[in-house]
């Protein structure tokens, strides 16, 4: 047996801008490692908080490549298999020969080692091996030599996730979701799907002026059967370049959803769509929290006054603890410069809850009641608004167009004591 067998529109339109692809899901793999030292242990652990790794089962044990081969002499191998060794370079190889002799032919096999040898690089790879990892390493190193061999192969392009949260009722946030939407396929020229995922009380059919027959709840209640056909059947044409799958605005019933409900139709979505927008409630739920951690952006919609501050501070926490190794969430501050209310500086806003802040939005009522209610986009009512301006900058910053701006954010933190620091 050999070691292991591992392989590493229309015409008038201008051409479409380039999007930065959404992260590649590991698929439903089991991995086991063994590892000589605790430290590695708890390295390979943390990988699973990636949410490339959400659906992988990983287990780890002792003993290294010596308790690797122990264990397979009698049990069955996983898909991946992760060896940490301490041997001597030239004991390497005859000791990943031991292993193959007890490991199925389709199991792939990555080295976790000490020592930074080219030398051994080479061999181990001309040997079978997918991959040798010099520790000390990071965790997300490790998952991207996952991502690489079993989430790249043949893959088809997947669409960008990004999901816009309100830290407060009424911050605009389905607001700001469906404009930026709009920007990104007016400027980039890409197909756009809005989920409205707030199902008594979503506005993403209003703010079109839709009424579609079929939208979210019927992708949820036909998710056994649900697969890329159905779902474009389901989705309702809002715009040149827009898509949505309204919710249902009912009150008939409750709505209430295992941890991974979504799941299936985002995946089915990123297949078909290169960004995919998620119009997130303002509710704290297990399906709302594993959603947010496995996309690739969030947003945090805040007014600047107190209340927004410190929800959104408790969300900018969680996000972060919930993605470790994720980008952080963003920040847009809407309503700025309501007459006569005292307000937060934007910049002191974003730096009291340690996020990036993507624009500052000011308070229009007339400009944006008027789209509300006539079912249009501030461009459509007012072109030359200058919040236009800003939906489309953080539109190409989502999709993977700009580097973000941080002189924006510089300003003096303020001084609350229920906004101590919590992250070293």
């Amino acid at each position: 047996m050999s070691l292991l067998s591992g392989t590493g529109g229309k015409a008038a339109e201008e051409p479409a801008l380039d999007v930065a692809s959404g992260a590649r899901l590991i698929p439903r793999i089991t991995i086991q490692a063994f590892c000589e030292h605790s430290q590695t242990a708890q390295l390979v652990e943390s990988a699973v908080h990636d949410r490339r790794m959400s659906k992988v089962a990983l287990t780890t044990h002792n003993g290294g490549l010596e308790g690797a081969v122990e264990t397979y002499r009698s049990n069955p191998t996983p898909n991946l298999i992760l060896v940490e060794t301490s041997l001597p370079t030239d004991e390497i190889p005859g000791a990943l020969a031991r292993l193959a002799e007890v490991c199925d032919a389709a199991t792939r096999l990555i080295v976790l080692g000490h020592a930074n040898d080219v030398l051994l690089y080479r061999e181990l790879i001309r040997s079978g091996v997918s991959e040798y990892i010099v520790l000390p390493a990071s965790a997300h190193t490790i998952v991207s030599a996952i991502t690489e061999l079993f989430a790249a192969e043949g893959a088809a392009p997947i669409g960008r996730t990004i999901g816009f949260i309100a830290a407060k009722g009424g911050a605009g946030s389905s607001t700001v979701a469906h404009n930026v939407a709009w920007a990104i396929s007016q400027h980039l020229r890409q197909d756009t799907l809005i989920l409205d995922l707030d199902f008594p009380f979503g506005t993403a059919g209003l703010n079109f002026n839709q009424d579609p027959p079929h939208g979210i709840a019927d992708a949820i209640g036909n998710s056994q059967k649900m697969d890329q056909t159905m779902l474009d059947r389901l989705m309702s044409k809002a715009a040149n370049h827009v898509s949505l799958l309204t919710a249902p605005a009912m009150l008939d019933r409750s709505f209430d959803f295992e941890e991974r409900e979504f799941e299936q139709i985002v995946e089915l979505s990123q297949k078909s769509t290169p960004v995919v927008i998620l119009d997130l409630p303002h509710e704290w739920t297990a399906w709302v929290r594993y959603t947010i951690a496995t996309i690739d952006e969030i947003v945090i919609v805040a007014e600047p006054d107190l209340a927004n501050l410190r929800n959104a501070k408790n969300l900018s926490d969680t996000i972060k603890a919930l993605r470790p190794t994720e980008s952080e969430p963003l920040l847009v501050v809407n309503k700025v410069g309501v007459p006569r209310r005292p307000e937060i500086a934007p910049g002191e806003f974003a730096t009291s809850v340690e996020c990036r802040l993507l624009g500052q939005i000011g308070f229009d009522a007339a400009t944006f009641g008027t789209a509300a209610n006539n079912g249009q986009m501030i461009a459509e009512v007012a072109a030359s608004n200058k919040a236009n301006e800003v939906f489309r900058l953080i539109g190409m910053h989502v999709t993977g167009r700009t580097a973000p701006e941080r002189a924006a954010v510089r300003a003096a933190g303020l001084k609350l004591p229920f906004l101590k620091k919590k992250r070293a």
